[in-house]
């Protein structure tokens, strides 16, 4: 090398090591990642919604047209809607007062290292081997939910099979999935309370019952703010479990379709990619509507998320 170029290839080090070039290097290969795989197929999937694909044909420019039927002429996607909101306000309704207690009532026990892993072996387990583990339990002839039941001389409800009761069998699994991580999430915001608020409330006499409503619970609020988002975007944009419960039929009368498993189907089995991905965006606005409220709503009352 010439001794011209090598005051070049130095400053070109110094200058690849600075503060201010070292971290994006670092970080190019995510960058990249995400670049590839989550916002390019973020605005193609935006450019497909305003046509009609059939991944056979070259998109064709519809313009709003996916839209308005959506909004205005598909009664299906309305219907798929309201389950959607009621498998995710009854999710979190069920879910996080549970978890709370639990994660309360656990973090008193010496035990609570066990308690925790065991509850968090749902979460770590294969949806579909959960679906299919439940669907023989709550099946209709041979589960053994009936056959319990049976032996007390109850009735056998179809918990998957009658349109009335089959979303809450859904939910309660979803809950029942879902119940570790939101235990370790409040675990970890109960460990972070300062013994000194109990021992305090206990000088001055005060019961186990008003410790918790009183001091554990509005203590609590960052966590429950964070688990609250976290468990309503999950809620509305999950599908997995209706998809491996009902054989991707949606459950009876469509009890249990979602629209993110009507989004699947009108996707990959009417092969009308367009509408599907405008559906994707409208969810995803309710989505950030939803999300945005309740941020605002807890703020009001001084509560600041993770």
């Amino acid at each position: 090398m010439s001794k011209r170029n090598r005051p070049r290839r130095a400053s070109l080090i110094g200058w690849l090591g600075s503060k201010q070039v070292a971290p994006w290097i670092f970080l190019a290969p995510t960058l990249a990642f995400a670049v590839v795989f989550f916002l390019l197929p973020l605005v193609y999937a935006f450019y497909i919604s305003f046509t009609k694909w059939d991944s056979l044909t070259p998109p064709k420019w519809v313009g709003l047209d996916n839209y308005k039927y959506i909004l205005t002429v598909d009664p299906v996607f309305w219907k798929t809607f309201g389950n959607t909101l009621y498998f995710a306000f009854g999710s979190i309704a069920l879910g996080v007062p549970l978890a709370v207690g639990l994660a309360y009532a656990f973090s008193k026990s010496r035990w609570q290292g066990l308690w925790r892993s065991i509850y968090w072996l749902p979460m770590i387990t294969n949806v579909v081997a959960v679906a299919y583990i439940w669907y023989f339990v709550l099946d209709d002839r041979f589960g053994l939910m009936n056959r319990t039941l049976g032996l007390f001389g109850l009735g056998a409800p179809g918990w998957l099979t009658n349109p009335k009761i089959a979303m809450t069998s859904v939910i309660l699994i979803f809950v029942w999935m879902q119940l570790g991580q939101n235990m370790l999430l409040f675990s970890a915001g109960l460990s972070d309370i300062d013994e000194s608020y109990y021992e305090a409330a206990r000088l001055d006499g005060a019961s186990e019952g008003q410790v918790f409503f009183k001091i554990t619970l509005p203590l609590l609020m960052p966590t429950t703010l964070f688990v609250l988002i976290t468990n309503f975007i999950a809620g509305l944009s999950y599908f997995a479990l209706m998809l491996a419960l009902s054989d991707g039929t949606g459950g009876p009368m469509r009890s249990t379709t979602v629209t993110g498993l009507y989004m699947y189907q009108v996707a990959f089995s009417d092969l009308r990619i367009g509408r599907a991905s405008a559906m994707a965006y409208v969810l995803a606005a309710v989505i950030l509507v939803i999300t945005l409220a309740q941020l605002r709503l807890f703020r009001r009352g001084g509560v600041e998320a993770y």
